[in-house]
């Protein structure tokens, strides 16, 4: 997958902003249990949000969220406080959950898809 340009994390920020955090890295940082966790939830979502409870240096968050990139594969959207937007598209096309806009200004329907019932 080849990096995602601006206005492509702009529109993923824009679906994460109601997603509650499924990951919470504690005072013993990135142990296998959160690695684990962090990839479960990509693969299932494709879009997760990481919240940082112990640690308040931003330095000790971008170090951490850079070595949870690198493990999980996956790439930041956006980091707002101590929570950090992580995506990672899903390889079987049958389950993905999120397209993501391939251009700027596209206006062909993008985003997760839902049902509604009416």
């Amino acid at each position: 997958m080849e990096p995602l340009k601006g206005f492509q994390k702009k529109y993923l920020r824009g679906l994460a902003h109601d997603l509650k955090p499924i990951v919470l890295i504690g005072k013993e940082g990135l142990v296998r249990g959160v690695i684990k966790a962090a990839a479960e939830g990509l693969d299932r979502h494709e879009l997760i949000k990481v919240k940082f409870n112990d640690f308040k240096e931003k330095e000790q968050k971008e170090e951490l969220t850079a070595e949870l990139v690198t493990k999980t594969d996956s790439e930041v959207v956006g980091m707002i406080g101590h929570t950090v937007i992580l995506y990672r598209q899903q390889p079987d096309p049958e389950k993905r959950k999120i397209a993501v806009p391939t251009r700027e200004g596209a206006k062909k329907k993008t985003g997760v898809r839902k049902t509604t019932g009416v």
